[in-house]
C-alpha cells in the first residue's frame, strides 16, 4: 500500500510555513491522540501517520529531501517513524506540549529568544552631610567599591583573540531535553548554564566574569534644602551587568549629621538660647550665627517668660527644589542665678520685700488658686 503525501496528511500546500505547519499538526494530533480515542485503531493509525509527516516536514533538510525525493528519501530506515513511536516522535510531541503549555509557565518555550548578558546589581551608598553642607547644596566626591567591566576583554569574558563557541551539548538552544515514556523533559543545558555558547579561553584578569572589583569617584550633587533620609539615585552607576549586560544602579541614602547649635523640623530650625533673669525682665537683644553666614539680631522684650519663642522669617533651611526659606524659631530659656555673693543676695532679697502681684501675675494667680483650695478642704473637714 502506497504511503498518502506528507503534504496531503496534514492538509497543508507545499508552500506552508513553519508556523502553520506547526498549528495543522497540532489540531490533528489533538484530534487523533490515543488518549482522546480509547481502543480506536484508525485514530491510532492516523495519529502515527501525522505524526511521521510533521517530523520530516519540520526539519528542513528532511523536507527539501522529501520534496525532491519524496519517500523514496526515507527508505532502507531512513524514515524513522512509521513502525512506532521513537526518538523522533518524542521530539514532535515536545513541540506540541511547549505551543499549549509554553506561556502558562512562563515564557514562549523553548524558542523563546535567550541572552547571556545579565544586569548588574544596584547599590547602596550611605553618605553623610553637615546641615550647613545641606543648606548650601554641595558636589560631594565619595569612592564607591563595586564590580567595574574589565578592560582587558571589553566586559565579555573571553580572553582577547579567542571568542565562543556554540555548545556541543544543547547545540545552542541553552536547554536540553530527555524523554520519559510519552512525555519530554526539558531543562537548563549544564555544561553551558543556559547561554548556549562556551567560552574558548576565559579572561586571564577577570576569569571569565567580565568585570572586576575596583574602587570608583563619583561626584555627587546634593541640593540645596535636602532633608534626612533623602535617596538618590543614579542611573547606570551600580555593578557592572556580567558578560556585557547594563549596569545597576547606585542608590545614595542621605542623613544629615547633628548641629551643634541647630535643630531641624522640616524647613524650619529651632535653637534654645539661655538668657539672664534681668535680661528676660528688663528686655535686651543677642545675636546668633545664621546658615549661609552672617548674624541673626534677636530682640527680647521685656518680661520675657522661660520657654517663649521669636520667629524669625526666612531665617530657616532652603525648601528642596524651591524658592521658600523657612523660618527660624529662637527659644528663651530663662537662666536662673547661681552662686550669689552677699550683695546680690540682699538686692533680690529687697526686690523680693518690693515685688507685688502685679510684678509676678502668674504666680500670683496661681498660689491663689492654691489658697482657695485649701479653705475649701479645710471647710469640707470641719463639716465631716
Amino acid at each position: 500500500m502506497s504511503k498518502k503525501d506528507f503534504y496531503d496528511v496534514l492538509g497543508v500546500g507545499r508552500e506552508v510555513d513553519e508556523k502553520a505547519l506547526k498549528s495543522a499538526y497540532r489540531k490533528l494530533a489533538m484530534k487523533y491522540h490515543p488518549d482522546r480515542n480509547p481502543g480506536d485503531e484508525a485514530a491510532e493509525a492516523s495519529f502515527k501517520e501525522v505524526s511521521e509527516a510533521y517530523d520530516t516536514l519540520k526539519d528542513p533538510q528532511k523536507r527539501a529531501a522529501y520534496d525532491r525525493f519524496g519517500h523514496a528519501a526515507f527508505q532502507n530506515g531512513g524514515g524513522g517513524g512509521q513502525h512506532g513511536f521513537g526518538a523522533d516522535f518524542s521530539s514532535s510531541m515536545s513541540d506540541i506540549f511547549e505551543d499549549i503549555f509554553g506561556d502558562f509557565m512562563g515564557g514562549q518555550g523553548g524558542r523563546r529568544e535567550r541572552s547571556s548578558a545579565m544586569r548588574g546589581s544596584d547599590l547602596r551608598y550611605n553618605l553623610e552631610v553637615s546641615l550647613e553642607e545641606a543648606f548650601e547644596g554641595q558636589t560631594v566626591d565619595i569612592d564607591v567599591p563595586s564590580l567595574v567591566g574589565c578592560d582587558t576583554c571589553d566586559g565579555n569574558g573571553a580572553k582577547p583573540g579567542t571568542g565562543f563557541s556554540t555548545c556541543g551539548t544543547c547545540q545552542g538552544h541553552g536547554k536540553v531535553r530527555a524523554a520519559q515514556g510519552f512525555f519530554t523533559i526539558e531543562r537548563t543545558c549544564p555544561q553551558c548554564h543556559g547561554r548556549g555558547e562556551t567560552m574558548d579561553q576565559p579572561c586571564t584578569d577577570c576569569n571569565g566574569q567580565g568585570r572586576k572589583q575596583k574602587s570608583r569617584s563619583l561626584s555627587v550633587d546634593v541640593p540645596k534644602g535636602i532633608e534626612d533620609g533623602t535617596r538618590i539615585r543614579l542611573s547606570g552607576e551600580g555593578e557592572a551587568g556580567m558578560r556585557g549586560g547594563p549596569a545597576g544602579d547606585l542608590y545614595i541614602f542621605v542623613s544629615i549629621r547633628p548641629h551643634d547649635l541647630f535643630q531641624r523640623d522640616g524647613a524650619d530650625l529651632f535653637c534654645r538660647v539661655p538668657i539672664s533673669m534681668t535680661t528676660a525682665a528688663l528686655g535686651g537683644e543677642f545675636e546668633v550665627p545664621a546658615l549661609g553666614g552672617g548674624r541673626a539680631k534677636v530682640k527680647v522684650p521685656q518680661g520675657t517668660q522661660a520657654g517663649q519663642r521669636v520667629r524669625l522669617k526666612g531665617k530657616g533651611m532652603p525648601v528642596l527644589r524651591s524658592q521658600q526659606m523657612g523660618d527660624l524659631y529662637i527659644q528663651m530659656d530663662v537662666e536662673t542665678p547661681q552662686n550669689l555673693t552677699k550683695r546680690q543676695r540682699e538686692l533680690l532679697e529687697e526686690f523680693d520685700e518690693i515685688t507685688t502681684k502685679e510684678t509676678n501675675p502668674t504666680s500670683a494667680g496661681f498660689f491663689k488658686k492654691i489658697k482657695g483650695l485649701f479653705e475649701g478642704l479645710s471647710e469640707h473637714a470641719r463639716k465631716d
